[in-house]
């Protein structure tokens, strides 16, 4: 048996609501004509899901291409001397749909690692940029290692939470600028760890610290984050320290410093902001 809609006058005497048994849609009384919502909305949502899936393939392809710009112009400067084997850089993105369009870089970052390193292609510049002793099997240890905590970090935290942002950024801020200082400057030794440097633990810590907070400020001024400051930088402080500590402690044959600076963050993180 049909269900009978439910005519009342609202506020206006010029505006009928009609409610049927789902949804309200208030028609101007004098068209004399009464349509149910369902088409209608049909189309709008239909329009709106067309848009979304249009944007979001739209920015993953810009950003694709912009990580891949990235990578080949670290490979140039490679080539040139202007940089050390072993730097690498990750940039955010602005990128919970969307969040398997922008996965879909680090994948394909993966898929390429796993080929060049098992040898089923070369490129020589790519080998020297990213891995330290320019052998193509490194390419499966810390790099693939480094893109895998972005891909799991994009697909169960995205931009939402505070935990995947600051690991990405210790990861990367923190972590590649130890790297990197540490080489040019580390001459003093840490006493229980002679592969690494005071200096470099400082920048890790550093550098963690300022992208972490720079990241979380760059997501929060989008509405994505509502954060207190003060209590924030407490939190990104200690969470910093706790990854600088692993990061120094003399465990690279055991675990690459790719695994153990997220996953430390990401431990960390978890107890001072909670899930």
């Amino acid at each position: 048996m049909a269900t009978t809609p439910v005519v009342k006058i609202a506020a206006s005497p010029s505006i009928l609501t009609l409610r049927f048994p789902r949804k309200p849609l208030l028609i101007p009384s004098d068209t004399g004509v009464f349509r149910r919502p369902s088409s209608l909305r049909l189309r709008r949502i239909r329009s709106t899901a067309v848009a979304s899936w249009l944007q979001d393939s739209g920015a993953t392809v810009a950003v694709l291409s912009g990580a891949y710009s990235l990578v080949l112009s670290f490979d140039f400067l490679t080539k040139m001397n202007l940089i050390e084997q072993g730097f690498s850089l990750c940039l955010p993105g602005q990128f919970s749909e969307a969040r398997y369009f922008a996965a879909i870089v680090p994948f394909i970052n993966c898929l390429r690692l796993v080929s060049y390193g098992l040898g089923l292609f070369t490129n020589e510049d790519l080998i020297k940029s990213v891995t330290r002793e320019g052998k193509p099997e490194e390419l499966l240890q810390g790099p693939l290692c480094y893109v895998l905590v972005l891909l799991v970090c994009t697909l169960f935290f995205w931009h939402q939470s505070p935990i995947g942002i600051v690991s990405i950024a210790m990861m990367s801020g923190g972590d590649g600028f130890a790297d990197i200082v540490g080489r040019r400057f580390g001459t003093l030794k840490l006493p229980y760890n002679k592969r690494k440097s005071w200096i470099g633990s400082i920048s890790m810590f550093t550098f963690g610290f300022l992208f972490s907070i720079g990241m979380l400020y760059y997501f929060s001024i989008f509405g994505y984050l509502h954060l207190e400051w003060m209590p924030v930088i407490k939190k990104v402080a200690i969470i910093s320290f706790a990854a600088t500590m692993v990061e120094s402690l003399p465990i690279d044959e055991v675990v690459d410093d790719n695994i153990s600076v997220p996953l430390s963050s990401m431990l960390t993180a978890f107890l001072v902001f909670g899930h």
